[in-house]
């Protein structure tokens, strides 16, 4: 295996022969992993039922599907992504011309997370070697079934010197964060982001923070068949993905005082109806978790709030921890408010969430959240699908992350675009236009498009 830093050479020489830089190579590797994804379904599906019993179907959903989307997409894309853009140029300059040129930026840390452990891991790896990186992975060590079959699978599809898994717990990660990168992607709570943006900060390293956050449904009052739709939809965005154990999923409902026996009573029906049979969600991560789960609802502000409200999803105290911290897992709160119009100053008033979630036939409600509100994304109508969605970017604000990553948004992530200026020896005015400057000697009428790299030889 070698020392972090042996492996990590590797890395840097592999990043160094250019043949990242190619489209053949980024394709192939591309080819490459969805191959991993269809071919070793099985084993993922193992995985992660061994690590949070996850069903096949929910296994199938949140993340193989969601890679296989994923990976098509930058593959139809890949040649667009990689082109230079020629930009206008101002007249003082004639003649000339100006393109941006997307580069890798080298070798990049993943940190992924427990909860989606396969999905979070691969996505990046997406768009990492979309823009030409070499990768080193850590996988998360709550969830060990699917590191080692991170692990072991990986090296079997992928360019072994061009990705590398690296396991173990914190000891592992306070290693990887003492090298330098040119990037890290970071997925997990915010104090972890804080350790690792501060170890970053040594070498000046640029982050991707996805740390979620607490992320609001807000529910109007609206049509009894709508109600309906709603309860579904809310029920799937609580509970469907990962028992709850979701940075995108919903943390509390805010909803008009009048209308919350009627929205309780209509969840309480839906989550029996959608997952009366408990095996076929996924299961709390490990014991420390189930006890931190346990301990919110002993918290006595919030014991009492359900036993005098009578329903087991009652809502709690403003400054209970429930309603503090991210729950992150199958409880939620429910807050009542006099207007609706109230929620724009609940949320306001807390720290940025990562998602939004509005049902609502009100365009002037949906309009002021969109305006009032900061937030990683909005979804009105409806929970979880924007995180799907490979022409909108995923990524936090504030407490809730920096960064933003999917689709084209992740080539970007991982590339800088190169500012490259052409002139000619056509034209030249006096001494002292263009603030005292002459074309370099070295200046060219090379075609903007000519910028494939003297490495590669595709």
């Amino acid at each position: 295996m070698g020392t972090v830093e042996e492996r990590l050479g590797e890395m840097r020489e592999a990043f160094r022969s250019g043949k990242t830089k190619c489209e053949k190579w980024r394709r192939s590797q591309l080819m490459a992993l969805l191959a991993l994804v269809r071919e070793e379904e099985e084993g993922i599906f193992s995985a992660l039922n061994r690590d949070l019993g996850k069903h096949r179907a929910e296994a199938f959903r949140d993340e193989v599907g969601v890679l296989i989307k994923s990976i098509n997409f930058a593959l139809s894309s890949l040649k667009q992504w990689m082109a230079p853009k020629s930009v206008k140029v101002p007249l003082v300059s004639f003649p000339s011309s100006a393109t941006v040129v997307p580069e890798p930026l080298g070798v990049v840390l993943l940190f992924s997370s427990w909860n989606f452990p396969i999905g979070l891991a691969l996505e990046p790896i997406i768009g990492a070697f979309s823009a030409g990186n070499v990768v080193a992975l850590k996988p998360s060590e709550l969830a060990p079934s699917s590191a080692e079959f991170l692990a072991e699978a990986i090296p079997r599809y992928l360019d072994g010197a061009a990705v590398k898994v690296f396991l173990g717990g914190p000891s592992v990660g306070s290693q990887l964060l003492e090298q330098r990168w040119d990037k890290i992607l970071f997925t997990g709570s915010p104090r972890v982001g804080r350790v690792v943006m501060a170890a970053a900060a040594e070498h000046l390293t640029p982050v991707i923070l996805e740390l979620g956050g607490k992320c609001p449904a807000i529910v109007d009052s609206i049509g009894s068949s709508e109600q309906k739709v709603a309860a579904k939809r809310l029920v799937a965005g609580k509970w469907g993905p990962c028992c709850g154990q979701a940075c995108v999923g919903i943390d509390y409902i805010l909803v008009e005082r009048q209308f919350a026996s009627t929205l309780i009573d209509m969840l309480r029906r839906t989550v029996k109806s959608l997952y009366g049979d408990s095996r076929n969600l996924s299961r709390i991560v490990n014991r420390q978790h189930f006890m931190r789960l346990e301990g919110l609802l002993k918290d006595p502000s919030v014991s009492a709030s359900v036993e005098n409200r009578t329903d087991d999803l009652a809502g709690s105290p403003l400054d209970s921890e429930i309603m503090t911290e991210e729950v992150f897992g199958p409880l939620l709160p429910i807050i009542t408010l006099e207007k609706i119009g109230d929620s724009i100053a609940f949320v306001r008033d807390r720290p940025k969430p990562l998602a939004i979630y509005v049902f609502s036939n009100d365009e002037a409600l949906k309009k002021r959240v969109v305006a009032e509100t900061s937030s990683g994304s909005v979804t009105f109508n409806d929970t979880m699908i924007q995180f799907a969605v490979d022409t909108l970017p995923f990524g936090g604000v504030g407490g809730s992350g920096f960064g933003r990553y999917h689709g084209k948004f992740s080539f970007d992530a991982f590339s800088h675009e190169k500012a490259v200026m052409r002139r000619q020896f056509l034209l030249d005015f006096p001494s002292g236009t263009l603030h005292g400057t002459r074309p370099s000697s070295g200046s060219s009428g090379t075609s903007s498009t000519s910028t494939t790299s003297a490495f590669c030889s595709s």
